[in-house]
């Protein structure tokens, strides 16, 4: 600790900050814009200038070390000229654009310019003109109005792992661009509009659409993965303009991914805005009496035993037990939320669970990654991997598919016989340097292990997941007051899916087994509750019920289609992958006749003779924490008991396949996203520059 004098107070601050964070930590206010706390200090935007005693000009507080006994004036006459010539400079070059500008009413150069700029400029120089740089189809640039701040560097280098965008020439020259002219690669990239302090980066999809104060804000929780990445809904009327990302240290930060940024925009293509009924081999329009009668007679018909549930990627807590509450009513107990077919155990929640909490990526000091590529499946924690290896004493290993991760990693192998040799302490066979890697974990401390999504869904998935634990329970990562072990899903509604215990009861038949059932007729009818990554030839001659709220593959193979509501169309449960219950809220309502999933299962129970004990959704999230205590503590998270799970692979042979990512096109792995123009652009933009990478141009 140490000791400062601030404009005639003394305060005891940490010794170990910058003069600007001991400044803030007291509740002074200090201007700036190349400064951020989550990036490196630049120290050249001048803005944060004090008066220190005995310096003999202005200081930077940013680049400022704490001295015992300072003694600092943030007020002063001396402070306040200082910070006026700051501004004065700033402005020279700047355009004064503001009226067309979409970073008006939100603009940090504005703000600052009302309280330290000068009414006229004393410049007669003609301003400079700076020619704008291609980032590809999200970030629009006009970087005559660019001040230096050198955040969006920063950002590249240190967050994103993509080192695309640097400062070329010196002085009144320099220019900030892409290196090579062309697209930004990373799934992060959007995050330099909201760190860019002027109007230099902004959104291209969003450009010319919306002021800021035209917009209602709604506070909600991005289904695009399994992060929940904490979010804001910007909407005007019945449309979302934009998806901002909202402060939540223990979960995203501050950032969020291109596609829970961008794909809003397919929320308002291809959707089913009222109910069909196949007549005559055509979805043709219906009354909701009309699709719950047809529905309701092809119950009577088949039977519970006939009958079968699948849960999609986004579906939410409320309407899974719901349907879930029906079908055991009906007598069924085919349910099931895993349509990749993960083989997680849902009777042991420690099996699926991101165990260590993403916060604990910092905590940790080796990784083992299982056929995991967070950089697609998880950017967001991707990036905290990414901050936590840049600190230094984090080794990572890496078993599956050679990716850029964006961090140097030690590859150990390709697949299942590199884990199994981890696990069995077996390394004599093992050509990748896993038994280098062994003694990395055996004598970390906080080790962990990530296993990736893709392993699950093989069909020896359940042998691996138990060779997964094995692995852990070897190298000391479960331990009192430490899980090691994590789970990496993709899906938003994996995790609430397994804790309300959405998958088959006694008898009942998993994903793979309802398919296998409804083509040898066996399965009469399927309910696809959004599920739209499944293989729809599959289901043979049964009687499809697709209740979603985009016109995808499930719409196109049904014979009822019910309209439901997107994640910004209602207030709903998600639990991301650490298990945390999560809740989105209203943005805007759904479109047409299309209403909120839980009440077309609750009003369609009526009509099937099983009336549901629910009315309202106090009722139904009753229904949720009496299904699992969990729920009851929102935003929370309940650690999972750790016991036995997987399948015993100590004598088995391990499939040779390598493990590979499920994910192809990470722009592309949902409904809204398959809808969305910007992610088509995105898509686009990557395969021109994949093919220019084989053929050796810039693409």
């Amino acid at each position: 600790m140490a000791t400062i004098t601030v404009d005639g107070t003394e305060h005891e601050v940490d010794g170990r900050l910058t003069l600007f964070q001991a400044l803030q930590s007291i509740g002074k206010e200090v201007p700036h814009f190349c400064f951020h706390e989550r990036l490196s200090i630049a120290g050249n935007c001048r803005m944060c200038l004090v008066e220190v005693e005995k310096a003999p000009k202005p200081v930077a507080s940013c680049a400022q070390p704490i001295l015992d006994g300072m003694v600092v004036f943030t007020d002063s006459e001396k402070t306040i000229k200082a910070r006026r010539g700051v501004m004065e400079f700033l402005l020279i070059n700047h355009p004064l654009d503001c009226p067309i500008c979409d970073q008006g009413g939100e603009c940090d150069l504005q703000d600052q310019a009302m309280a330290y700029g000068h009414d006229r400029t004393r410049f007669e120089e003609n301003k400079r003109a700076v020619h704008d740089k291609e980032m590809g189809p999200l970030v629009k640039t006009i970087m005559t109005r660019c001040i230096h701040c050198t955040r969006c560097i920063r950002f590249a280098e240190e967050v994103a792992g993509v080192e695309e965008i640097g400062a070329l020439h010196r002085g009144e020259h320099m220019e900030i661009a892409t290196y090579l002219e062309r697209s930004l690669t990373s799934e992060l990239s959007g995050n330099v509009i909201d760190l860019c302090p002027v109007g230099a980066l902004t959104s291209k999809p969003y450009a010319f659409t919306a002021r800021s104060w035209e917009l209602r804000k709604t506070e909600s929780v991005d289904v695009m993965d399994a992060v929940g990445s904490n979010i804001r809904v910007d909407s005007r009327g019945a449309e979302v303009m934009r998806v901002l990302p909202r402060l939540n240290d223990d979960i995203n930060e501050e950032w969020i991914s291109d596609k829970t940024r961008f794909a809003c925009d397919g929320l308002k293509r291809q959707r089913l805005d009222r109910p069909y009924v196949r007549r005559d081999g055509e979805l043709q329009p219906a009354s909701w009496p009309e699709a719950f009668a047809a529905i309701a007679g092809r119950i009577a018909e088949t039977g519970g035993a006939g009958m079968a549930a699948i849960a999609g990627d986004q579906a939410d807590c409320e309407a899974m037990i719901a349907l879930k509450d029906l079908f055991a009513a009906c007598g069924s107990e085919n349910i099931d939320c895993r349509q990749d077919g993960a083989k997680v155990d849902p009777s042991v929640r420690a099996s699926y669970l991101f165990n260590s909490g993403i916060a604990g990526i910092d905590e940790a000091d080796a990784l083992l990654l299982i056929g995991a590529n967070p950089r697609v499946e998880a950017a967001v924690l991707n990036a905290r991997i990414r901050r936590r290896w840049r600190a230094g004493g984090f080794r990572i290993g890496q078993i599956g598919e050679p990716a850029d991760l964006t961090y140097r990693t030690d590859r150990l192998g390709a697949g299942a016989e590199t884990l199994a040799a981890l696990a069995r302490g077996d390394h004599g066979g093992d050509q990748g340097g896993g038994h280098g890697f062994a003694k990395v974990l055996e004598h970390a401390e906080r080790p962990m292990l990530i296993v990736g999504p893709g392993v699950l869904a093989r069909e020896d998935g359940a042998q691996m997941l138990g060779l997964a634990r094995a692995a852990a329970e070897r190298f000391g990562m479960v331990r009192d007051g430490w899980n090691g072990f994590n789970v990496l899903h993709t899906a938003a509604s994996r995790v609430g899916g397994l804790d309300l215990g959405f998958a088959p009861g006694p008898g009942g038949r998993d994903t793979a087994a309802i398919l296998d059932g409804a083509a040898a007729g066996e399965i009469g009818l399927v309910w696809l509750l959004g599920a739209d990554e499944i293989d729809m030839d599959r289901l043979g001659g049964a009687f499809v019920v697709y209740q979603g709220h985009h016109g995808d593959a499930g719409a196109g193979r049904a014979d009822v289609i019910l309209p439901g509501a997107a994640y910004t169309e209602k207030s709903a449960t998600y639990v991301n992958v650490e298990g945390r219950p999560q809740r989105t809220a209203l943005a805007i309502f759904p479109p047409g006749d299309a209403r909120e999933d839980w009440t077309i299962v609750r009003a369609f129970s009526e009509v099937a003779g099983h009336t549901l004990p629910y009315d309202s959704l106090a009722q139904v999230r009753a229904r949720l924490a009496d299904a699992n205590p969990v729920f009851e503590a929102v935003d929370e998270i309940v650690p999972a008991e750790w016991r036995p799970f997987g399948d015993d692979a100590s004598d088995a042979a391990p499939v040779s396949a390598p493990f590979r990512s499920p994910i192809e096109n990470f722009y592309m792995t949902d409904p809204i996203g398959r809808c969305s123009e910007t992610m088509a652009q995105c898509t686009q933009m990557r395969r021109s520059l994949d093919a220019g990478a084989r053929t050796g141009t810039d693409g």
